[in-house]
């Protein structure tokens, strides 16, 4: 039978290479880090979510070892048969002791933690609001919940008010279901990225609070790209306002870590609902072990041996865009919130002239990736160059006089 479908799918994926969207793996081989081996060559890593430079850390590597000595390879079941073990409880309470929430529950991804929230927390009648340029799990999340889906423009708190007045001043819902009329929803939640992980922009959660408090909905943000990363104490985009955030999700995967798995974390009734009834919780397995050690060392390490990474990263970042934006490139990220991140977007608008620019850094020795639809619209393809604490002034001038070299070669700057 698959014959008859066998030249559709190559059809396919012809015209995904000749639109200059093919997307080539490329194989590490090591440690991830500021400089990797590929092919046996040696490359400038720019394109990781790597910002604390963890990934490689020696003492992580420890604490999952010993991890993985006292609780073994996994609990082989879903949590709620004979999946939980100490470390998921105390890592847990760690999650909540670090950002100030009541509870917090793990997951194996943040992707897990963010499709297996919104169907739970939301009811049919309901109503969600999205920022359009929100991650693909929080649009996946919400695409498997009944409520009434609203999506406003990106970081637009205009146009989020405007969706709120519209939700909030429906009748109730009538008795007869057959009515045709349209009803109140019983319940509303916000749903942002704390930082829009392929631009760079940090969300305003203050300002979505502040519309949160007056139309009676409840905040659920996904920092993954700010934890660890902003905030004087690296708590992101969220510090200082997790008494008026109702659920936060994030990964041990980018800053604090680098390997994987996921939490929400927020409010104790909340995550006591998600405990019950999260499908990507009752239905897959614990976070391993490992990977829950090394976490639990992350956090309860972080304001002692890590935070001055958060400084370095900050300065790397500064420091870079700088250079970039002296050479001429359009870059992304800065105003909405306001707090530069950094993911450093060098923005080329061409599918095609952003996947061949990335090919000739490769040449020159630099690993950075194009992106293209459908990672971001059509239209607004870039290089996403991503900053970490381990980069040095050497190597971030190294790859600063690449993209100069190559961007005159192909006129993007002169």
């Amino acid at each position: 039978m698959y014959q008859t479908y066998k030249q559709q799918f190559a059809d396919e994926l012809q015209n995904i290479k000749d639109s200059g969207m093919w997307k080539d793996v490329g194989v590490i081989e090591g440690k991830q880090g500021a400089e990797i081996n590929i092919s046996g060559k040696s490359y400038l890593n720019f394109c990781a979510n790597n910002y604390l430079g963890l990934a490689a850390s020696d003492s992580l590597a420890k604490a999952a070892v010993e991890g993985l000595k006292k609780y073994g390879f996994g609990e082989a079941s879903v949590r709620f048969i004979v999946g939980t073990s100490t470390i998921h409880r105390d890592l847990e309470h760690e999650i909540a002791k670090f950002f100030g929430t009541e509870d917090a529950i793990t997951y194996t991804s943040c992707f897990d933690a963010n499709t297996g929230l919104f169907e739970t927390v939301l009811k049919e009648g309901d109503a969600v609001f999205s920022d359009e340029l929100n991650h693909a799990s929080i649009i996946d999340g919400i695409r498997l919940c009944k409520a009434e889906r609203f999506r406003f423009k990106n970081s637009d708190m205009a146009d989020l008010e405007a969706q709120l007045k519209e939700a909030s001043s429906r009748p109730e819902k009538p008795e007869n279901p057959s009515a045709d009329v349209k009803y109140k929803p019983r319940r509303m939640l916000i749903a942002t990225d704390g930082v829009f992980s392929m631009d760079g922009i940090t969300a305003k959660v203050s300002q979505i609070c502040d519309l949160a408090e007056k139309y009676g909905a409840l905040v659920m943000v996904d920092d993954s790209h700010g934890s660890g990363v902003l905030g004087e104490r690296g708590r992101g985009s969220v510090e200082g306002l997790m008494d008026r955030v109702d659920i936060l999700t994030s990964t041990f995967g980018k800053a604090l870590g680098g390997a994987g798995g996921g939490f929400a974390a927020g409010r104790r009734e909340i995550i006591q609902v998600l405990h019950q009834r999260s499908r990507t919780t009752l239905f897959s397995n614990s976070l391993p072990p490992m990977i829950a050690a090394a976490a639990l060392f992350v956090l309860k390490n972080f304001d002692k041996n890590f935070i001055s990474l958060r400084k370095q990263l900050a300065d790397n970042t500064t420091y870079f865009r700088s250079a970039m934006e002296k050479l001429g490139f359009a870059l992304g990220g800065p105003p909405a919130g306001g707090a530069i991140h950094a993911i450093t977007p060098v923005m080329l608008g061409e599918e095609k002239l952003a996947v061949d620019m990335a090919a000739k850094l490769f040449e020159e020795g630099i690993y950075v990736r194009g992106f293209t639809y459908p990672v971001v619209p059509k239209g607004k393809a870039r290089i996403r160059v991503q900053i970490s604490a381990a980069h040095t002034k050497e190597q971030m001038d190294k790859t600063v006089a690449a993209f100069e070299k190559v961007g005159k070669q192909m006129g993007i700057i002169k």
